[in-house]
């Protein structure tokens, strides 16, 4: 698929999404990048996925607060979203942090949010898939089916993103191609490894199986080689530090036209960024 211009028409969004942010590494350097491709790329909406922002594991109040005064409108997450104690209690004040919405009624925050900005209503759905996943959650397409009508009851948004965290690339694209009319973008994340698969589906729905990962590149997945091969080596526990060196920044620029919600293009996002040997 071509690139897309340098500025989207003036009609549409422009909506740019990065995929698992890993460690301090990871956080720095989207940091870094967020104010420079907003600018140079005429970006109007930044959702990251934050799940592994906190050395690896989860993401703290402290972290997602720095990643929405660096740039971020929305934090989606996945399966480490309770990995760090002190999120339970701050993901009810936070409506722009997300947690999959396929946990059971009841669970601490919310899968889901809407905002305004000045090309439309944005709707973020994060949902986690069931395939080769822990814990099982509720059926994924049965949630985002009532979130999109719940949306719909309270005023259509103008364009609706899902972050679909998932291990299996059938999943991911079922989903899609579930989607396909009624979501502007359905981008996967979880397995940290860009795909080169990105799409616009007849109905008007932008895809991608997965984002990728914004971490270091010298890495397994953003951790250090050595103690990931000796645990494979010995099946044996390791510490898995996250990795340090370049980081690798990936994900995806989206352009939705509002009118529609249709997505007009879409564009893979792949550059590394050297911080100088920060861990």
């Amino acid at each position: 698929m071509p690139a897309l211009p340098k500025e989207p028409a003036p009609e549409q969004l422009r909506l740019l999404f990065l995929g698992d942010v890993v460690g301090e590494p990871g956080r720095k350097a989207v940091a870094a990048f967020l104010p420079r491709i907003k600018a140079e790329r005429a970006v109007d909406f930044i959702v990251v996925n934050g799940e592994n922002a906190a050395g690896g594991r989860g993401i703290t109040p402290k972290i997602a607060i720095g990643l929405l005064r660096a740039g971020a409108a929305v934090i989606t997450t996945g399966d480490h979203i309770w990995d760090q104690k002190e999120i339970v209690e701050y993901l009810p004040t936070e409506p722009r942090l997300l947690r999959p919405v396929n946990y059971p009624p009841g669970t601490p925050g919310q899968g889901s949010v809407v905002l305004e900005t000045e090309k439309g209503r944005v709707g973020v759905i994060n949902a986690q898939g069931r395939t080769f996943m822990n814990p099982p959650l509720d059926n994924p397409f049965h949630s985002i089916d009532a979130e999109l009508d719940r949306m719909g009851a309270a005023g259509k948004p103008d364009a609706v993103f899902v972050d679909f965290h998932a291990e299996t690339t059938s999943e991911t694209i079922a989903m899609g191609r579930y989607l396909d009319g009624r979501a502007s973008a359905v981008i996967g994340t979880h397995t940290h490894v860009q795909t080169a698969d990105e799409q616009v589906f007849p109905g008007g729905t932008a895809f991608l199986c997965d984002a990728g990962m914004c971490g270091p590149v010298d890495s397994v997945l953003g951790r250090r080689v050595e103690p990931i091969i000796e645990r494979m080596l010995t099946s044996t526990p390791r510490v898995m530090p996250v990795a340090r060196g370049p980081v690798g920044l990936h994900g995806v620029l989206v352009d939705i036209d509002p009118a529609s919600g249709r997505a007009a293009g879409i564009e893979r996002v792949a550059e590394t960024v050297d911080l100088g040997g920060v861990e």
